[in-house]
């Protein structure tokens, strides 16, 4: 909070006023939430009030007591949710310059697009909780609802994003980093996971069975898996020998990518229909998404699919 003599104004960080300003345009446009009714479980009956919504009368009840109950659920009011954010090194690929803040990398678009969800889920009075992980999990915070502690997830996407070198220069855990916080959750929880899910050696089953993990306790889960479009996921580069770094443990190898290209598109799709495939089986709500689509590109279609 900033003073000017009598008046007091707010000031939002750049990270907060994007946020606003599209779930402003979401609200206004659209008026539902996309979080609302996904996993409740009957809880007990009670009566049925005159007046409110016939939806959830037993009717079979009826039939056999004469008298109106109605279905309870827990949780069936506020949803408890977590975002998982992919804090490792490749997600700080392809770091650009003289472009919005939010398009710089994997990492700066997985901020804003945690820092929509907070807004929504605190305007929803929902409790969310917030979790980075990279070679561990660098923070992992409880889920609460309160203003104080919105405000005090919203400090640390800021505190990372302006820390982002000091992220550790290692190999990503994502699997076994996720498998801990499966065990540390609340169960019947929504969780959100913003990576580029990159392993050693793209071996699907290990993010796979891990995510699997994360449905236990009858958790929702939806997986953003987001990719630098050209280079990435097309391997679009300009005809010339380029030196490649592996941004996680330093590697280089200097190749002309015109000779790999086919092999690199052939494992890159494997890997992502092998995803998609299994994590759909599994219930999962699977998204593949590319860096440079935007905030709105990404989110918009999203929302609108959970309508």
């Amino acid at each position: 909070m900033i003073n000017f003599g009598d008046t007091k104004v707010q000031r939002y960080s750049r990270l907060e006023l994007r946020a606003r300003q599209l779930v402003a345009g979401y609200i206004t446009g659209i008026h539902r939430s996309p979080f609302h009714g996904f996993s409740v479980e009957f809880s007990e009956y009670r009566p049925y009030n005159p007046g409110e919504s016939t939806r959830f009368i037993d009717w079979k009840l009826y039939a056999r007591t004469d008298k109106l109950f109605v279905k309870q659920f827990e949780d069936e009011t506020n949803l408890r949710a977590r975002i998982i954010i992919d804090a490792s090194n490749s997600m700080l690929y392809p770091m650009l310059d003289n472009v919005d803040e939010e398009l710089r990398s994997k990492y700066n678009m997985s901020m804003y697009m945690t820092a929509v969800f907070l807004l929504l889920f605190y305007q929803q009075r929902d409790a969310a909780g917030l979790s980075l992980v990279s070679n561990e999990i660098l923070e992992h915070t409880h889920a609460r609802s309160s203003y104080t502690h919105h405000r005090y997830l919203l400090s640390l996407l800021d505190k990372y994003l302006l820390e982002i070198q000091k992220l550790p220069k290692t190999e990503t855990l994502l699997s076994q980093n996720i498998h801990e916080i499966a065990d540390r959750i609340h169960k019947r929880s929504l969780v959100i996971i913003i990576s580029d899910l990159f392993e050693a050696n793209l071996e699907p089953q290990r993010v796979i069975n891990a995510l699997q993990h994360l449905k236990y306790n009858n958790n929702e889960v939806i997986v953003f898996h987001l990719l630098d479009k050209q280079s990435e996921w097309n391997f679009d580069f300009k005809n010339r020998p380029y030196l490649f770094t592996d941004m996680e443990n330093g590697e280089k190898i200097k190749l002309h990518p015109r000779n790999y290209k086919d092999l690199y598109l052939n494992k890159i799709s494997d890997y992502h229909n092998q995803l998609k495939i299994n994590l759909l089986q599994l219930g999962i709500d699977y998204n593949l998404v590319y860096l440079q689509d935007g905030l709105e590109g990404i989110l918009l279609p999203f929302f609108i699919k959970r309508m």
